[in-house]
């Protein structure tokens, strides 16, 4: 079995979990690591027995001893690291969101298209076993009528945020916010499971540098609705809910689909009849969470393929549509927005 070796862009604590999942693919061979720093560089090495480092991209991009690269910084830096990687050859597995806005990924899009490499965005949960359980078990709620998805955690930064200290996280130089960071969880699997929404309209908090705390967004598809709840100052146990005429699908947290269940409407057509049994019909598995997006990209490159048929361009251009348009009704503007880089 053809190894695929792959170099990691950005040390922090989602490499750490990516890497977790990987090591479960026995063709996941990690190599190289790059950071801004000798120091931080060889530390992280030497976490994970990693035998070559790097603090120029550029140089990691040009090196032949590896075929693909993690990458998870700052989503600011996503688009022109990702594209740097693929004129060099390197094919690309890049943390959520894809990149700052639809700009951006299109630039990478056309990158990955004109250097021949696989370009794929980390959306976990929609290549779980979970989340194909309820794709191909979506007819059985007949007509969709509604799609409910929240994910609202707050956030410890926050807490440093109102003593005035200002992290990562709410920073809009670094395209940061709340719809950035945990909102797409909530966008992109309403986007596979039924494409581009025909109206948006949004509503939610901005917080003094600029980004969003939270939102609230509502969605207009043919004959359905959508709404989705997101925030990084206020938690919610809310599970996500997909209701059809004929029953209604249950998921424990979308970010993270642990238990799918399935409830068929009461057969009485005044709805007063007795209600049916709850059926769970969530997947059985013994892998890590992020070891699906990392054996699912491997299987694109060693296919020859550019893109996921899951997580694919489309979608991903479509969820950043979306997200612009939701940061346009916010108000909130990113340093990128303003930037109309070539790459």
């Amino acid at each position: 079995m053809n190894k695929i070796r792959f170099g990691v862009i950005g040390t922090n604590f989602i490499t750490d979990w990516v890497i977790a999942g990987a090591k479960q693919d026995e063709r996941f061979e990690l190599v190289a690591v790059c950071s801004r720093t000798q120091e931080r560089a060889n530390e992280f090495a030497a976490k994970y027995d990693i035998p070559y480092t790097f603090t120029s991209l550029e140089e990691m991009a040009e090196s032949p001893l590896i075929d693909a690269v993690y990458i998870a910084t700052p989503n600011y830096l996503h688009a022109s690291q990702s594209i740097l990687c693929m004129k060099h050859g390197k094919h690309v597995l890049c943390e959520k969101p894809m990149a700052s806005n639809a700009y951006e990924v299109k630039q990478m899009i056309a990158a990955s298209r004109q250097y021949g490499v696989t370009l794929m965005e980390a959306m976990k949960p929609t290549l779980t076993p979970n989340f194909r359980v309820l794709r191909e078990a979506l007819p059985k709620a007949g007509v969709i009528r509604r799609y409910f998805a929240s994910y609202c955690q707050y956030s410890s930064r926050y807490d440093k945020f109102k003593e005035g200290i200002v992290l990562n996280a709410f920073k809009p130089e670094l395209s940061n916010g709340a719809m950035m960071d945990i909102g797409v969880y909530t966008v992109y699997p309403m986007v596979v499971l039924f494409g581009r929404p025909n109206k948006i309209s949004a509503s939610g908090v901005v917080l003094s540098t600029g980004t969003d705390g939270q939102g609230a967004v509502n969605f207009e598809y043919e004959g359905m609705n959508a709404t989705v709840l997101y925030s990084k100052i206020a938690n919610s146990s809310l599970p996500t809910e997909i209701e059809g005429e004929d029953g209604n699908f249950m998921l424990d947290k979308i970010n993270q689909i642990n238990r799918v269940t399935w409830q068929a409407r009461p057969v009485a057509s005044s709805g007063k009849g007795p209600l049916t049994p709850v059926e769970d019909i969530s997947a059985v598995t013994d892998k890590d969470e992020y070891y699906y997006e990392v054996a699912e990209f491997i299987n694109l490159v060693q296919a020859g393929k550019l893109e996921s048929e899951v997580n694919s361009h489309e979608n991903s251009l479509i969820t950043i549509e979306i997200i612009d348009e939701v940061r346009r009704q916010l108000g909130v503007s990113f340093l990128a927005d303003h930037i109309r880089t070539i790459y």
